[in-house]
């Protein structure tokens, strides 16, 4: 869940597809429509946390919010980066965030691992969960799951959990976009 939830994270950026699942409809839609960034209040942070099932406390003031936006371009590089790259950064993460795994169990969750202590800033937590959850990425030999969207104009991250390995969209939006733009592309070349 955690790098699903890093990947949601990313996409909340300005000019992504699918950063948007934590608003109400009709802001999400126009949210995806206009390519908006879609974390920039506390609400809208506690609201994306909920979604995604993020540990710890979200912030409630502006520094914190702002130190969770500045970790999206860092997640982001995940995305493009070869796997000694990735390595790289996700360790930088580790020791800069002073990660210290401990075996714990909660809330029906079984025996798991967290990497930081209950109290840590929420940004803190969200890089350390999003860089153990590479860990597992990296040694299942599995980073070709991670992709860019497919559709030309949005900035969107996915992580492809299809059997087949088939995923090209970061969200249902961008799917149908191009879907729709290569249908009206067939329907011109017929006339």
């Amino acid at each position: 869940m955690a790098l699903q939830g890093a990947a949601g994270l990313v996409n909340t950026r300005s000019g992504a597809g699918s950063g948007s699942d934590h608003l109400p409809s009709e802001q999400a839609v126009r949210a995806r429509a206009e390519g908006l960034d879609t974390l920039t209040s506390a609400a809208e942070l506690q609201d994306f946390a909920s979604t995604w099932g993020w540990s710890g406390r979200p912030p409630t003031d502006r520094a914190g919010v702002e130190r969770v936006r500045a970790l999206r371009p860092r997640l982001a590089q995940l995305w493009d980066l070869d796997e000694p790259g990735v390595v790289d950064l996700v360790n930088t993460l580790l020791a800069q965030e002073r990660a210290v795994p401990q075996l714990v169990d909660h809330d029906g969750w079984g025996w798991h691992l967290h990497g930081v202590p209950d109290d840590a800033p929420f940004a803190t937590r969200m890089a350390v969960e999003a860089a153990m959850a590479m860990i597992d990425v990296v040694r299942a030999d599995e980073l070709q799951r991670l992709r860019r969207c497919g559709a030309d104009d949005c900035d969107g991250v996915l992580v492809d959990l299809s059997r087949n390995r088939s995923k090209r969209f970061c969200s249902t939006t961008c799917g149908n976009r191009v879907a729709a733009a290569a249908y009206r592309e067939r329907q011109s070349g017929e006339d």
